[in-house]
């Protein structure tokens, strides 16, 4: 298979830093808010991210196939060069994840990422045959995620090395999500022998843990983005003093989030989105198994105002700020 020519260069868009993964916003007519999901990218570059993606909380498995195709278009567009663009190609079969990886390269995304398919468990071989598969039909790097804390099934750290060796770390770039975290990132950081770029996707709860692992970025939710940009500036800086004051809040809401696997992440994100001002509704593609109830959603507000607190006293957050929300 002769992956198709690149559209871009890389090397202007790395893929590292804090790359939040984008919310989908839905109008009352349960289609994409074009409008909302602007305001939503403008806000991610204000407070200092380096590039955003989608991933399972953009509800990519609840899209149609020309959604996702217009969604990666979108995300480009809206972007605007302001950072690295991936997009969410994972599918229940090896043909259409291929063809949203061939779609994502066209619309100019500078990588793809992929989950296994969750509703059959492959053998390790077949999981190999799965990513080279994407990997071959684009020129543009592939981040394999692991997303199965939540969903899907682990990804066997033999055939993450396979991939590596096979491809180089330019090309296979990782995203570990398998409980429990840490320890399951510094394995697959040992097991290809530091050579593998890895991000971590704990919405923030595990950044600093995962940090301090050697991880090259993190892909949070954009509803506490400027929390987990806040953390990662002050890691980057190694101020602890300034990192824990606003990790423990963070942290304090993300765990109310996981309580409900991937619908309370989507439901209590959501939520935080239209408290900001950043979505008109915290609609989501049904059919949902959880939603917010009134009592946590007064814990989270609370949590949510300790979190704006220690957020606003940030040196860090100055520059941004001025940017405008």
């Amino acid at each position: 298979m002769t992956p198709s020519p690149s559209t871009h260069d890389r090397s202007a868009r790395p893929l590292a830093g804090v790359l939040p993964i984008v919310h989908v916003p839905f109008d009352e007519a349960d289609r994409i808010d074009e409008a909302d999901l602007r305001r939503e990218i403008d806000w991610i570059f204000s407070v200092g991210a380096d590039g955003l993606g989608t991933g399972m909380v953009s509800e990519v498995t609840r899209l149609s196939s020309d959604e996702r195709t217009r969604l990666a278009a979108q995300l480009v567009e809206f972007t605007a060069g302001r950072g690295s663009v991936f997009m969410s190609v994972g599918a229940e079969s090896g043909s259409v994840a291929r063809a949203h990886a061939v779609a994502a390269e066209k619309a100019g995304c500078d990588a793809v990422m992929a989950v296994p398919p969750m509703t059959v468990r492959l053998s390790p071989a077949a999981v190999v045959d799965y990513f080279r598969g994407i990997a071959e039909s684009v020129s543009v790097p592939l981040i394999i995620q692991d997303a199965s804390g939540y969903v899907g099934q682990p990804i066997p750290h033999p055939a993450c090395v396979e991939l590596l060796d096979r491809y180089g770390p330019e090309k296979i770039l990782f995203k570990p999500e398998a409980a429990p975290l840490g320890p399951n990132l510094s394995q697959l950081r040992d097991a290809t022998g530091g050579r593998a770029t890895i991000f971590e996707g704990s919405g923030g709860i595990l950044l600093v843990d995962a940090y301090r692992r050697g991880i090259a970025g993190t892909m949070p939710g954009v509803d506490l983005l400027d929390g987990v940009v806040a953390v990662w500036t002050a890691l980057e800086a190694d101020d602890d003093e300034a990192a824990y004051p606003i990790a423990l809040p963070l942290s304090a809401i993300v765990a109310l989030q996981m309580q409900a696997g991937l619908d309370g992440f989507l439901a209590i994100e959501k939520y935080l989105l239209v408290k900001r001002g950043l979505f008109k509704s915290d609609r989501r593609r049904e059919p949902v198994g959880w939603s917010l109830d009134d009592e946590t959603a007064r814990e989270v507000d609370r949590l949510f105002d300790r979190l704006a607190a220690a957020v606003g006293s940030h040196p860090a957050r100055s520059t941004a700020a001025a940017c405008g929300t």
